[in-house]
Formats: structure tokens, sequence, C-alpha cells
């Protein structure tokens, strides 16, 4: 009786350590295909390493970073905590580095979107960037 018993725990427990998180990410996913001449006076916060700059496009606008001579980050700005309002819409603070909620009071790494304080729980979504030594081209 008792091993049944023990192999029917084991079961119960492996299944409830096998949990997978099926939901979607807060932010919609919207087409982007977005080409930026990085030498154009109108970006050139970008031309040199830890520039940023807002740009329009995704669901509240996205923020460029340029993380090294070669690599560009692309974050959305609409905040996990409520993408569609643009009161949460997401900004650089002066540190250059960190993201901010102003809402819900949330912060995020400039370098990959995650999450540095909450109550946000997502990581911002990121758009897909490619570079050839004078443009970038930002897709999802």
């Amino acid at each position: 009786m008792i091993k049944p018993l023990v192999i029917l725990s084991s079961l119960l427990w492996m299944l409830s350590c096998n949990k997978t998180n099926t939901s979607t990410h807060p932010v919609p996913s919207v087409p982007v295909n977005i080409l930026v001449y990085t030498n154009d006076p109108l970006y050139f916060s970008l031309q040199s390493i830890g520039g940023w700059q807002y740009i329009s496009g995704g669901v509240q606008g996205i923020i460029l970073y340029r993380k090294s001579a070669e690599e560009f980050v692309a974050i959305e700005r609409a905040s996990t905590q409520a993408p569609s309002d643009s009161k949460y819409r997401v900004h650089v603070l002066s540190d250059n580095f960190t993201l901010l909620d102003s809402v819900s009071k949330s912060t995020w790494s400039i370098l990959d979107g995650q999450v540095t304080k909450g109550p946000a729980t997502w990581a911002l979504r990121l758009y897909g960037t490619s570079f050839n030594g004078q443009s970038l081209r930002i897709v999802n």
C-alpha cells in the first residue's frame, strides 16, 4: 500500500514542477519594419556607444539604444503594466540605463528590457535589429 502511495505522490510532484508559462506577452505584437540611417543628423545621439533615441513605431513608440559599435537594442515603449495606455509609456531616466513607467513605478534595463523593479513581472518587448555600418533595420 505504501509503494503505490509513494509512486503516486512522486508523480504528482513531478507534474506540478513541470508547469510552463502559457500566457502571452501583455504587449501586442504589431508589424515593425523600420530603417534608420545612423549617420543622419536626426539620429546624432545614436552615433556614440551608450546613445539612445525615441522613434515612432511599435505600439507606443520604440527606444533605440547603441550597446556597442555594432550592436543596437530596440525596445517597445509600451509598459507591460498597461500597454494601451499612453500614461504608462516607458521613458529613459537621466542615468541613461534605466527605463521607467512613471505610473506603476516599474523599471527595466535599457540593455535588455528585463525588469529591475516591480510591480511589473514581464520584460519589455524587444524588436530585432541588424546593422550594416550605416543603416539600422528594426523588425519583429
